[in-house]
């Protein structure tokens, strides 16, 4: 309403002294809602860009839906044939079950200047292929360890050195609707460690017949986890990440991606929280998407808004930490250096990028998988929880039977 105000006082000035309807010249307001579930900082960051597309396309209202269970507003709205124009998907798993569905439009956003894995997440092109179906709007590396540089010694960089240094971990596995996360990530890079870490990864988070849960790899970098946060598991799991986080230096290292661990702003700016990758090169990552429900061609402007080189760069300098996955938005375009040393790591071809295994899993079994993790910090034993899990994957069959790379060089 308020770029209407104007044109309704001349409208009202006209129908007074004509006592008739008149066409009055107001222009026409194009709505495109997009269901978000984002908050605080990141909310933040989103509007901004929000209000900067609306300055430049003043016949067009964006509208954010907030919500906390996304997956199952999302899912609601699409059986009540009540779907938003856009709506952010947590995942390449989410993005193929919703394509699979035949709920979610095909793109025409040029995605060429957007590192591997993150360009042509288009599902059942056989090679990432040139159809597109969602835009990652801001990315995170989650293959790092944190310390307070203030009072923690820099660590080793690799998961040996880590357990054999009986570090204090601050572990908070609550996280609302996807309370268990942290852990599976963790689990994650320990099996991305191992000798030949990426085929198994790929068979695993894929939902290969020959990647089981409990045995093999999987158990073992289960197994890993549990050895290597020892007692921190105790009460972990009704701990909420970002607290634990907020933790340090009470507990020594966190680990995770810089946007999800609570830091002070200014006191990542000043150096105070540093961070070490002992995944080595190979690096787990992960991306908010935006993908298209309806045929509203105001949602094809503000999305193509939202993957252009200008909103990722102001995004990336906005409260929140998010990084870019587009090579334009280089390092030089972050005010904060260790945000940027993050982002460089993205786009340098010595690393090797796999969308989290989690993320790439079909939603029902990655919500098994969460609900384990929390059951496993609690006390129980990983044997029938990993059994457990190779039974909903059997159930639900392979995650992805075409798709782009789950891992890539950039």
């Amino acid at each position: 309403m308020r770029r209407l105000t104007a044109p309704l006082v001349r409208c009202a000035l006209a129908l007074g002294l004509l006592l008739s309807p008149v066409a009055c010249g107001a222009p026409a307001q194009s709505k495109v809602t997009i269901m978000v579930p984002w908050s605080g900082d990141e909310f933040d960051a989103f509007y901004t860009v929000v209000e900067a597309f609306e300055r430049g396309h003043p016949g067009i209202d964006v509208e954010p839906q907030v919500t906390r269970a996304l997956t199952q507003q999302l899912d609601a709205a699409v059986a009540a044939d009540a779907k938003p124009d856009l709506a952010v998907l947590p995942s390449v798993g989410a993005i193929a079950k919703y394509q699979r569905e035949g709920v979610l439009q095909r793109l025409s956003v040029d995605t060429g200047d957007y590192v591997q894995p993150f360009r042509g997440l288009g599902m059942g092109t056989g090679n990432g292929g040139s159809d597109v179906y969602a835009v990652p709007v801001k990315a995170d590396v989650k293959s790092l360890v944190w310390y307070d540089a203030a009072t923690t010694k820099k660590p080793p960089a690799d998961w040996a050195g880590l357990r054999a240094g009986h570090y204090s971990w601050c572990l908070g596995l609550e996280s609302g609707p996807t309370s268990g996360w942290p852990g599976a990530d963790w689990i994650a890079d320990l099996l991305l460690a191992r000798k030949a870490g990426v085929e198994a990864y790929t068979a695993w988070a894929s939902g290969g017949e020959d990647a089981r849960w409990d045995q093999g790899p999987v158990h073992d970098a289960w197994t890993a986890w549990g050895d290597l946060v020892g007692g921190a598991r105790k009460n972990a799991s009704t701990t909420n990440f970002k607290a634990a986080a907020r933790a340090m230096p009470a507990c020594s290292l966190g680990h995770g991606a810089l946007s999800a661990m609570s830091f002070d702003a200014a006191r990542v700016k000043r150096g105070r929280y540093l961070y070490v990758s002992p995944a080595g090169r190979t690096l787990q990552v992960s991306a908010d998407f935006v993908g298209k429900f309806t045929g509203n061609e105001s949602a094809d402007a503000f999305i193509a808004y939202l993957a252009s080189t200008q909103a990722q760069g102001m995004w990336v300098n906005r409260p929140g930490f998010a990084l870019s996955a587009d090579r334009r938005v280089t390092a030089g375009h972050y005010a904060d250096a260790v945000q940027g040393a993050i982002a460089a790591m993205l786009h340098s071809p010595a690393y090797t990028l796999c969308f989290s295994a989690a993320d790439a899993m079909d939603p029902d079994v990655s919500a098994a998988f969460y609900r384990a993790v929390l059951e496993y910090a609690d006390g129980t034993a990983e044997g029938p929880l990993l059994k457990a899990l190779d039974k909903v994957q059997d159930a639900l069959g392979p995650a992805r039977s075409t798709s782009p790379p789950l891992c890539a060089t950039p």
